[in-house]
């Protein structure tokens, strides 16, 4: 999941897809871009969310450790939780991986809550089955509580 609340937000998913492709993984498929309210702090700009699906050789830990070095060269600097940023890359499945450590949770623990990640997840993987839960992509968002407005950019 990709996802950028400040500076040009295009540009900088873009880039951000540049350097996991070249760093991480073949991307395989995208979903559409989605402008997105804000979620857990709402005073602040909307976002640009994208769900990429890729492949990879590396293992979840590696990946993180890269993905956060992009964010850092794409200038994200953690001063709130859930607060305005450049860049924010999260992983929320590692195909049907489960991961418990105290720097890696895989699924993402708050992907059912958040209808900006459901959206485009569900243009990719509909039918993909959550590990833990149990549910379609399709069914949690369905369920999903989260009433934020998502809004594909053409």
């Amino acid at each position: 999941m990709l996802g950028s609340n400040l500076g040009d937000r295009l540009p900088i998913l873009k880039e951000a897809k540049v350097n996991i492709a070249q760093r991480i993984g073949r991307i395989t498929q995208e979903s559409p871009y989605y402008e997105t309210s804000p979620w857990g702090v709402l005073d602040q700009p909307v976002f640009v969310n994208q769900v990429i699906e890729m492949e990879t050789d590396r293992s979840p830990e590696q990946v993180l450790k890269t993905i956060l070095e992009i964010e850092i060269e794409l200038g994200r600097v953690r001063y709130v939780r859930w607060g305005a940023r450049t860049i924010d890359i999260d992983i929320l499945y590692f195909a049907d991986l489960i991961v418990n450590s105290p720097h890696l949770v895989i699924p993402h623990p708050s992907l059912q809550e958040r209808r900006f990640t459901l959206e485009p997840l569900n243009d990719l993987i509909p039918n993909f089955l959550h590990p833990v839960l149990q549910k379609t992509t399709s069914q949690l968002l369905s369920e999903c509580p989260d009433i934020g407005s998502v809004t594909p950019i053409s």
